[in-house]
């Protein structure tokens, strides 16, 4: 016999109340009777959020707080007066919230220029640099949607690097390449994160040293975009390099990937376009290799924090001075239309990175 998900009610009609919830209850739900945590664990069950309209999207964000009651020694000539915390946008509602802080590991924010991630349910934050001694951190952290709980993973192996590129792909699998070690020297080392088995494999090397490189996952390749090497540091490069994760191994280096050597930070990818990125002041397409204008960034985001895309919609995140709080806008790709998004003032910080995922 079939148990019954809520008494007196037949189960396909639970289930319509159980896609419902809203995310931050999913782990209430899973501790309130087993039949209920089988339900929420099934694939199917999140299959049929989605297919219903009933996935929640959200942006989780790496952001700066001012945080007086933290008191930070100056460490190798810097002074600390900010912490970063994770912040979550639910994109439907507009409602900004913290995400729970770190287990025991960072007190004083998490580290610095991490690398964050989305993997199914789990969210994934990568190295960085420690916000007490600045030295970079090998460790990985996952965060649950499910059962709102971290985890501590498997650390990066190898040499400790900071300013890698960084990506999640299909399945279960995370993609780190380039950056650099603690000597300051360019890396073209890359490996692979499985966040079910916890396991890093190495993967083959890239053709050149890229620190400061975009990862990007699209079209079933991760992508290691721009950067530069050690003897040329600071001086991007125009170039990228794609790892197909089929063949396991790298695609020949394009040479003219962008359309300027530039940070390639903002780098975002497309449906419809290759990738999307800011350059000078706008928001730049590229299909077929071709870059081309398609929006005028708002002048009150010039200095430029973060972008990211999800379906149909491009989001900026950026100040119109250094040190001024930020704003927010939405591009309508379809319709080349900006709406400003309301951001609390204890959310107006500066965004280093963020990931977008649907629960």
């Amino acid at each position: 016999m079939t148990m019954e998900l809520i008494p007196s009610l037949p189960n396909d009609v639970a289930r319509e109340c159980l896609i419902r919830v809203k995310y931050d209850q999913f782990a209430t739900l899973l501790s309130t009777c087993n039949g209920w945590k089988t339900e929420i664990e099934r694939p199917e069950f999140f299959q049929l959020r989605k297919a219903t309209s009933h996935g929640q999207k959200l942006l989780v964000m790496a952001q700066s707080r001012p945080h007086p009651d933290i008191k930070q020694p100056a460490h190798k000539g810097r002074s600390v007066k900010t912490a970063f915390g994770l912040s979550v946008l639910e994109l439907d509602t507009g409602i900004w919230v913290d995400l729970p802080l770190l287990p025991h590991h960072f007190p004083n924010g998490i580290p610095y220029f991490c690398h964050l991630v989305a993997v199914g349910y789990d969210l994934i934050l990568i190295g960085g640099l420690d916000p007490v001694t600045w030295d970079a951190s090998p460790s990985v952290f996952v965060f649950n949607f499910l059962t709102a709980k971290w985890r501590r993973g498997a650390d990066m192996p190898g040499a400790r690097r900071s300013m890698f590129g960084c990506a999640s792909g299909h399945g279960p699998m995370v993609y780190v390449a380039g950056g650099h070690d603690e000597e300051k020297n360019a890396l073209k080392s890359a490996l692979a994160y499985d966040v079910v088995r916890d396991e890093w494999t190495p993967l083959p090397d890239m053709s050149r040293e890229r620190d400061e490189v975009k990862g990007v996952f699209r079209h079933g390749k991760f992508h290691a975009v721009g950067g530069y090497c050690t003897e040329t540091q600071g001086r991007f490069e125009r170039s990228a390099e794609v790892f197909d994760v089929e063949t396991w191994h790298w695609d020949h280096v394009r040479e003219d990937f962008l359309e300027a050597s530039t940070c390639p930070s903002t780098c975002t990818p497309g449906n419809d376009m290759d990738m999307y990125m800011i350059y000078e002041g706008n928001v730049v397409a590229s299909k077929d290799a071709k870059w081309q204008v398609i929006a005028k960034l708002p002048g009150d985001v010039c200095k430029m924090s973060y972008m990211t895309r999800w379906q149909d919609k491009l989001m900026v995140i950026g100040s119109l001075r250094l040190d001024e709080p930020h704003n927010a806008y939405v591009l309508n790709l379809e319709k080349s239309e900006w709406t400003k998004l309301w951001i609390p003032q204890d959310y107006s910080g500066h965004v280093h990175t963020g990931c977008y995922l649907e629960i």
